[in-house]
């Protein structure tokens, strides 16, 4: 803990040599103030939810292409959501749906928060990503490998970006998009980049990061942004990330005593705050023990997965079952393919919490 303690102090005192998105361009839509944060939080109120995808998809490509949108699963599965009190879904976008067909990839983006909309639940959208498989390519998505967790999720942008011109295409996306919604209500905020630094590429990602707050920068926009912290060593990265954060996302996937410790230090910020990834049963991060504590603390909970489906998501991180029977414990998800619980427990807890019963 004195290690962990010390690697998130270095991440603040070192602010003096962060060289943020004010600095180098026109900014629009400055850092938002503790007090405009503290507004924002107050009129939102708790968030609890899950990281959404539909159970037909493998991967962010295979639901926002135009051939596999599937509205009707989508709808379906986020009244199940509804159901048990959520009111908010971290949803990831991806740059090559859009660059495929950005009129058609906005129209699907405003479907989904139709449907959205009609369970009541507001939605976090991501943009970019470093988790995962590398080489995301358009056109029909790989099958799931058996019993392997997320299998077929797919980074974005992927490769390290260098060149002028990529950034340039990846700037227009994120301009366009958060204009387009950038007065909609029904987006809760804008999650820039999730787990940048991820896959070994450490502080290759600087530069992206720095550029996708100066594009979000650049926009009108109503919602706050943020980037979630994940991994404490990280030190340039967590700088860049808390500090150029209207409100502070994080995620942490361990037990409520080291959770908790986590999210003292991360309030010194004194800024609202939302952990955006929990809940792996086999590290006793668990809705009985987190999901309560989350509330008592005022931090909103987004736990990983809602349905189980093609993405694998009940398997470990690296524990795959080859012959792709179900494990004994889950490792994410709550309900299976046609709606029932996994752990009909889990369901009176997570409902008792968000005042569903």
């Amino acid at each position: 803990m004195i290690k962990l303690n010390r690697l998130l102090l270095t991440a603040m005192l070192s602010a003096a040599t962060c060289l943020t998105y004010a600095q180098t361009s026109k900014v629009i839509s400055p850092r938002w103030s503790v007090d405009k944060a503290a507004a924002w939080q107050k009129q939102t109120g708790w968030v609890a939810g899950a990281n959404f995808i539909p159970s037909t998809a493998i991967n962010q490509l295979e639901m926002w292409q135009a051939s596999t949108f599937d509205a009707k699963t989508i709808d379906r599965e986020l009244g199940w959501a509804e159901g048990i009190g959520f009111n908010a879904m971290r949803v990831f976008l991806h740059s090559l749906a859009y660059e495929q067909d950005a009129a058609g990839f906005k129209s699907r983006v405003k479907q989904y928060l139709d449907i959205a909309d009609k369970h009541h639940i507001k939605t976090i959208f991501v943009f970019f990503d470093d988790c995962w498989n590398p080489n995301p390519k358009t056109g029909k998505q790989p099958e799931p490998k058996t019993g392997v967790h997320n299998s077929g999720w797919a980074q974005d942008p992927g490769r390290h970006i260098t060149d002028a011109k990529d950034f340039a295409k990846l700037s227009v996306y994120v301009k366009d998009v958060m204009t387009t919604f950038g007065h909609d209500k029904r987006i809760m905020f804008w999650d820039l980049y999730n787990e940048p630094g991820n896959s070994k590429k450490g502080n290759q990602s600087l530069e992206l990061l720095q550029k996708v707050f100066d594009w979000a920068r650049q926009t009108e926009h109503d919602q706050p942004i943020s980037v979630g912290l994940w991994k404490w060593d990280l030190n340039e990265l967590n700088t860049m990330q808390a500090l150029n954060s209207d409100i502070i996302s994080y995620h942490e996937y361990e037990a409520p005593e080291k959770h908790l410790r986590i999210l003292q230090m991360l309030r010194t910020h004194g800024r609202p705050m939302v952990c955006t990834e929990y809940m792996a049963r086999r590290n006793n991060s668990l809705f009985s023990n987190t999901l309560p504590m989350l509330k008592k603390e005022n931090v909103g909970a987004i736990n990983w997965g809602l349905v189980s489906g093609k993405t694998n998501t009940i398997y470990a991180w690296d524990t795959p079952i080859a012959d792709g029977s179900e494990p004994q414990l889950w490792f994410h998800d709550v309900f299976r393919k046609d709606g029932t619980p996994y752990k009909p427990e889990e369901i009176e807890e997570i409902k008792k919490v968000t005042g569903k019963n």
